[in-house]
């Protein structure tokens, strides 16, 4: 059975990516706001409201979540563009989760959030050169990152969370 928390594994973080690699992880992130979209489309409000696993998010923590970090993914993206190597807020996920407005506002607005995100992102990722993604920011819990490093932890981030409500979907049988 595959283990609920991490439908497609756990992230890879290449510290440098190819040109190719690139490219195929800011399509990823190009396309998440699309396949989250597409993974809550005709939901009702009781199924937005189910947890995607025992102990877990709901389906609408989860796509309030995802613009949540992906937010901080793309102002830590242009501090490391602007400073040298600087120190990120870090920030608790889980706290965020039971605010009120990520159990109550319509995922919507959250979807049309990240849509408006990452046409900005995008926009700022396919502008940067090699060098770029070799800057780097320094994360309290796990030291320098780079950039390269950020893009694929993204990518990879809007597929997990996107996996979450497809398995959901899909172990629910709800069309």
């Amino acid at each position: 059975m595959t283990d609920l928390r991490y439908p497609i594994g756990k992230a890879a973080m290449a510290r440098e990516l190819t040109a190719d690699a690139r490219r195929a992880l800011i399509a990823r992130v190009e396309a998440a706001p699309g396949r989250l979209r597409a993974a809550v489309a005709g939901l009702d409000a009781a199924q937005l409201d189910t947890p995607y696993r025992p102990g877990g998010w709901t389906v609408r923590q989860v796509v309030h979540h995802v613009p949540d970090s992906h937010l901080n993914a793309y102002l830590r993206c242009k501090w490391a563009l602007t400073e040298d190597a600087p120190t990120i807020k870090t920030y608790e996920e889980g706290l965020w989760a039971e605010l009120p407005d990520s159990r109550t506002v319509p995922v919507e607005v959250s979807l049309a959030l990240l849509d408006s995100l990452h046409h900005r992102w995008v926009g700022l990722l396919r502008g940067m050169s090699a060098e770029d993604f070799q800057r780097t920011l320094r994360h309290p819990d796990h030291g320098l990152i780079t950039l390269d490093q950020i893009l694929g932890l993204y990518a990879w981030h809007g597929d997990h969370h996107t996996a979450h409500v497809a398995g959901l979907r899909e172990r629910m049988s709800w069309k």
